[in-house]
């Protein structure tokens, strides 16, 4: 499966974007996505994650309560929408498929480009 991730953008800190993650290919098969981010001078870490099925979800606690992770299988695309958002959270957002749902970078093993997200104060 390739992923094409979308929606990043420059947004005051309190407001909100919503990140799109297109995935093409081989979408018959059931597969869980992950968002990830990459801040600069910083090693990427993990943001959230979401099951095949849209019933188990994870999340990163610095973000828990503001992020929402959803998907439409219809449309091959899952969304990271993201609220009140901080200055911290500015950095390149990856979206990444994996077989099975999970925190872990190297679980994941078909990732898409970077979408840049930038809160401003």
């Amino acid at each position: 499966v390739q992923l094409q991730a979308s929606g990043g953008g420059l947004v005051q800190a309190g407001g909100s974007l919503r990140l799109s993650c297109a995935a093409s290919g081989r979408t018959s098969s059931s597969y869980a996505v992950g968002w990830f981010r990459q801040a600069p001078g910083k090693e990427r870490e993990f943001v959230a994650a979401l099951s095949w099925s849209g019933v188990s979800t994870y999340y990163a606690d610095s973000v828990k309560g503001r992020f929402t992770i959803s998907r439409d299988n219809a449309k091959n695309t899952v969304y990271l929408q993201m609220n009140s958002l901080k200055l911290e959270d500015t950095a390149v957002y990856y979206c990444a498929a994996a077989r099975a749902l999970g925190r872990r970078e190297d679980w994941y093993n078909a990732w898409g480009p970077g979408t840049q997200v930038t809160v401003s104060s």
